[in-house]
């Protein structure tokens, strides 16, 4: 009987033994599935807050390319408006070359065969436009008016008694007919720079108005300019008002026909490179 006693309680004792190291192990083995979830819960929310990230930016970027391909028009004008330089350095946009393109399909095949360049397109473009806006005002009916387009500048030059009145700086109502032809010209091409120049022959002048030739050819040019700007309305940023005194004649002046041939009053008509392809691309 003693021999079945110590025999339970040896039983019961390793029975016990055996169950605590499972519930040791197991308990181990829930701490490390307890930090294993901790540790993934934590990986997860880092990559939800990545993910929403993400997808902010991929939202904000569809909007952006659905906003630019809701209108493809739209889209290409703002790809052609895109700046290109040239391999002689001149800068333009497709658009431009677009526009000047079709400028140029009138200019005659012998003068674009002499356009090598970008630059000398463009010059052809504008000599173009110039040309035709000249001929449709009638400038060169005017008898004692020259008309002198050298590529892309247009030099008028204007007898004085056309102008102005005899020892006059202001210009006379006469003048109203040519200055307003002269005026369409230059508001049909906004792209041009106009540099009005005032020219006297040899003889001193010396008045209680006027001082010398220098004055006199510079009160001129700045009369005629005033009036583009008031009367017709031309853009005061395109006028240049200067004066050359007698020193460069076209003529001697040695009698009074050449001095009258030395009064004149030049228009010089200059394209601005900047103006005119920001011009076109606004047409």
């Amino acid at each position: 009987m003693k021999k079945i006693s110590i025999l339970l309680v040896t039983a019961l004792l390793l029975s016990s033994c055996v169950s605590k190291k499972k519930f040791l192990a197991l308990e181990q083995q829930h701490g490390e599935t307890v930090s294993e979830l901790t540790k993934t819960r934590v990986e997860k929310e880092e990559l939800e807050n990545k993910f929403a990230i993400i997808e902010a930016r991929v939202s904000e970027y569809n909007s952006k390319i659905q906003s630019l391909n809701s209108d493809v028009k739209g889209l290409t004008l703002e790809n052609k408006s895109k700046f290109q330089v040239s391999e002689d350095g001149t800068v333009a946009s497709v658009a431009s070359k677009e526009k000047m393109r079709a400028t140029l399909q009138n200019v005659s095949a012998e003068k674009l065969a002499g356009a090598k360049t970008l630059k000398d397109s463009m010059n052809l473009a504008v000599q173009y436009n110039l040309s035709k806006a000249i001929n449709t005002s009638n400038l060169n009916e005017e008898g004692d008016m020259v008309v002198d387009i050298n590529e892309t500048v247009v030099m008028i030059s204007i007898d004085d008694d056309m102008l102005f009145n005899t020892a006059s700086y202001r210009v006379s109502n006469k003048a109203d007919n040519i200055l307003q032809r002269l005026a369409d010209v230059i508001n049909s091409e906004p792209s041009l720079d106009v540099m009005v120049e005032g020219h006297t022959d040899s003889r001193s002048i010396n008045t209680d108005k006027v001082s010398d030739n220098w004055e006199l050819s510079v009160l001129r040019a700045t009369s005629v300019v005033k009036r583009l700007q008031n009367k017709f309305k031309v853009a005061p940023e395109q006028l240049i008002a200067s004066g050359r005194s007698s020193y460069q004649p076209l003529v001697e002046n040695d009698t009074r026909a050449n001095r009258a041939k030395n009064r004149r009053t030049r228009i010089i008509l200059m394209p601005n490179i900047d103006k005119f392809f920001a011009l076109m691309e606004e047409k």
